[in-house]
């Protein structure tokens, strides 16, 4: 059933284009444009193999070895409606509407997430609580929601990328064969040249936007202290996940214990001791009852039912890309481009197109870092190349990339959460845009010359 060479091409071409059409000409949601394409891709595969069971083996293996990530962002949806119920993230609104001006809003934004995403380690908590409190702040303040939503995706995906505490972070370094502090080291040099730039474009952008309506301001924070006590105790539950992050407790009960924290929160501080809300609201999102529609927008979320429609999109994107993996597509196009490879640049060039090419077919971070990094490491070890631009092509080009596309597991996320569509936050998710960038580059211009210097040593 493995495909090889033209054929692999083949398929993917005929993926693309499919997409594409479903995607942009016929106005398909993401789930039925995937879905549609399976559809397309498994028929031929069947039509090849006659073997209808391997393909469905191959796509209930897809669901089940992402399945980690649908686990998240459920409890994810869950805790979010439980810190609105706690009155924690009204109490990160009214602060942050007490302290952040328009002007500098965006710059403000991008380093909050990034230190939040850098303690926690996780882009889907620090948007899924501190970035649905910003956002709030973002659309009191005036400010347009796709630039609030890239300056909050920007930040939290440095974390993702960036902090020890990352899964991704573990994982690329593991699949490429580096020590994990040495992976991070090694990552600065394409990250930080494309963070200072993403705040120096949004700090520019900030400063050229609207002005805040004062009168609008007065209203929201009359709304937010009549509704809840905006207490300092009900931000123990956000620092209690930090800390359990910090000291590495896995992701699942860290959300569990801060689940827990905050309902402690909502019967301690806010009188809340209706077990039947409690578990109302984590089924199906806080309903604040505030009369202010502003308010009502930013508070008025969460639960298990909310996650719903990314979690349909992630496990049709995760079925496809268990049928890619099965028919070896993945492979026999990164094997073919092993065989043309000129130069240490040009394989790293391939890693990062390899890396974006997975998340656009199969929508998963996890993919598009653990089957570029299993083919292309021998090529890597082989040409004398140092893993470390292997590891760091693998986050470059896998983790950041998946925030921007509409099927890929983050992507799904940061739009049902902060309910900007990603086509409207992605041109302004800058970060995002300039870390494969200067992987690419710095594969060129480093790698170049130390081949030039061996060149002179020999």
């Amino acid at each position: 059933m493995q495909m090889k060479g033209k054929e692999a091409v083949f398929v993917v071409l005929m993926s693309g284009i499919t997409l594409l059409a479903l995607m942009f000409l016929a106005k398909a949601t993401p789930h039925m444009a995937i879905f549609g394409t399976m559809v397309i891709v498994g028929g031929y595969a069947y039509y090849r193999s006659r073997d209808f069971k391997q393909i469905e083996t191959a796509m209930i293996n897809g669901i089940r070895e992402a399945i980690m990530p649908v686990l998240i962002l459920l409890l994810i949806g869950m805790l979010i409606g439980v810190w609105q119920m706690s009155g924690t993230v009204a109490t990160i609104l009214s602060i942050g509407l007490n302290t952040i001006s328009a002007e500098w809003f965006l710059p403000s934004v991008l380093l909050i997430t990034m230190i939040v995403s850098t303690f926690t380690g996780s882009a889907f908590t620090t948007v899924g609580t501190v970035g649905v409190a910003l956002f709030g702040i973002g659309t009191a303040l005036g400010i347009s929601p796709a630039l609030a939503a890239g300056a909050i995706v920007s930040g939290a995906l440095f974390g993702d990328k960036m902090s020890p505490l990352s899964d991704t972070t573990n994982f690329a370094p593991a699949v490429a064969g580096v020590k994990l502090f040495d992976h991070i080291r090694f990552m600065m040099g394409t990250t930080i040249p494309a963070f200072i730039i993403t705040l120096i474009l949004f700090t520019f952008l900030g400063r050229s936007g609207q002005t805040a309506d004062t009168a609008q301001i007065a209203e929201a924070q009359a709304a937010l202290s009549g509704r809840f006590d905006l207490s300092w105790l009900t931000l123990i539950a956000p620092v209690l996940v930090a800390v359990l992050a910090f000291r590495r407790m896995p992701v699942l009960p860290t959300m569990l214990v801060g689940m827990f924290a905050g309902v402690l929160t909502a019967g301690f501080v806010q009188g809340n001791w209706s077990i039947s809300n409690w578990l109302g609201v984590m089924q199906s999102g806080f309903k604040s009852g505030v009369e202010n529609e502003l308010i009502a927008n930013v508070l008025d979320k969460g639960g298990l039912e909310s996650m719903l429609w990314s979690v349909s999109l992630v496990l049709i994107a995760l079925a496809f890309g268990g049928l890619l993996r099965e028919l070896g597509i993945f492979q026999a196009i990164v094997e073919s481009l092993l065989e043309r490879l000129k130069s240490p640049g040009s394989s790293v060039l391939s890693v990062v197109l390899s890396s974006i090419g997975v998340n656009l077919l199969a929508g998963e971070q996890y993919l598009s870092i653990l089957l570029p990094g299993q083919a292309f490491k021998q090529g890597f070890i082989d040409r004398g190349i140092d893993p470390r631009y292997l590891s760091r092509a693998l986050e470059d080009g896998g983790t950041v990339i998946n925030p921007l596309i509409p099927w890929g597991v983050s992507g799904a996320f940061f739009a049902a959460t902060l309910g900007v569509p990603v086509l409207e936050y992605a041109p302004f998710a800058f970060f995002l845009w300039l870390s494969p960038v200067f992987s690419i580059i710095l594969g060129y211009v480093r790698l170049g010359k130390q081949r030039e210097s061996l060149k002179i040593a020999s």
